[in-house]
């Protein structure tokens, strides 16, 4: 759920600092394209200078020049930083509700009957700060209650940002960050805070359980094992190129059960990308069998 938006740092980027040069920028584009499968045009460069800017002083770095070469050395150690540095986490609670209506009026009554005994399983890809796989959570949790279903249920969450996952894994959210959570739901899942915690709120253990939150870049290997129910890859894929776009889309129906589901954002289709789905319902697609 990253976007590359202009949120005023632009304006950062005309202070005090160094330059981005067209030779460190020409090397940032190719590695973020290379490493994030993410496209940056020359109209975002001064937005990129003044994100790393951030980073230059955090690493006490001279200039872009030295920051370009700590990534040639070693690109792993500071891609998700990079990755933070240069994408806003745009999310909040049930965003694009008709999901999660599919997801309690469809999808989870006939899971819990045919999985009895069974597994579960729904990977969050792209979670940023938490407010999606949290979301999922509460109504899979109010499902296996209102069923008594005997099923081995867990929601993966990843992210390749650290800052998004920190965020993620302590589930603590101001309370006007709730916006999107109905009054009956933020008494039964959220717990208010007090004292110098007093206008946020932390979600339930009960969710915290349910939700597996892991590190990961979706360009590069994924090391889960077993099949995913449902992938939610929401406002990701719409910064990628299409050859990143088509790879991404043909690995996630190799990750999907046979009758897997995979939801997209609302200005995200799969149109001449993928052979692989059915769409069946607004950016919900079904895996062909």
């Amino acid at each position: 759920m990253n976007a590359l938006v202009d949120t005023g740092d632009a304006a950062a980027a005309g202070g005090q600092g160094p330059n981005l040069g067209e030779a460190e920028f020409t090397f940032l584009r190719e590695f973020v394209l290379q490493h994030c499968g993410i496209s940056l045009g020359e109209h975002k460069r001064q937005l990129v200078q003044g994100r790393l800017l951030r980073r230059l002083r955090a690493l006490s770095l001279p200039g872009f020049a030295a920051y370009c070469d700590l990534l040639r050395r070693d690109p792993e150690s500071e891609l998700g930083e990079l990755a933070s540095c240069i994408s806003t986490n745009v999310t909040s609670f049930f965003r694009e509700m008709h999901h999660y209506d599919m997801l309690v009026d469809e999808l989870l009554p006939r899971w819990l009957a045919e999985k009895q005994g069974g597994r579960l399983r729904i990977w969050s890809a792209g979670c940023s700060t938490g407010e999606e796989p949290y979301a999922i959570a509460m109504v899979l949790a109010e499902a296996l209650e209102r069923t008594k279903a005997n099923v081995d249920a867990k929601i993966l969450a990843t992210d390749l940002s650290p800052q998004a996952l920190e965020a993620a894994r302590k589930g603590v959210y101001a309370v006007d960050r709730l916006g999107g959570v109905s009054e009956e739901r933020r008494k039964r899942w959220f717990q208010r805070g007090e004292g110098s915690f007093d206008g946020y709120a932390r979600v339930h253990p009960r969710l915290r359980e349910l939700v597996t939150i892991q590190p990961l870049n979706l360009l590069h290997e994924w090391p889960m094992q077993g099949r995913f129910d449902a992938i939610f890859c929401r406002n990701v894929v719409i910064y990628f190129d299409k050859p990143t776009k088509q790879r991404l889309f043909s690995r996630y129906a190799g990750m999907l059960d046979s009758r897997g589901y995979l939801f997209l954002g609302h200005s995200e289709s799969m149109y001449g990308l993928s052979d692989d789905f059915d769409l069946i319902g607004r950016t919900v697609y079904r895996k062909r069998s």
